[in-house]
């Protein structure tokens, strides 16, 4: 029974990683410019916190599930702005 009780964060790190991998893309070329890879790279972070909630919500733990939905937004978010930025300079 302990086995199944642990409070696992792995998957949040490894969100919130992916995430700052991509800001370091989209700062190396220009943070106010954008970066669709950047983008790319840090929505990618989305797996591992759907990963996440999922372990949240077999072990029925809401510590889990609630850093995991919340990596998930953060990781979406971040890539949203970088995607956008990016298209918003490409027409100005």
């Amino acid at each position: 029974m302990t086995e199944n009780s642990n409070d696992t964060k792995l998957p949040v790190f490894i969100t919130l990683g992916f995430v700052v991998i991509g800001l370091i893309i989209a700062a190396i070329g220009g943070i106010s410019h954008g970066s669709v890879f950047g983008g790319v790279v840090a929505s990618l972070g989305a797996i591992p916190a759907c990963w996440g909630m999922f372990i949240g919500i077999q072990q029925k733990t809401q510590a889990t599930l609630l850093f995991s939905v919340l990596s998930f937004l953060t990781a979406l978010a971040v890539a949203v702005v970088l995607i956008g930025l990016r298209v918003f300079h490409w027409f100005t």
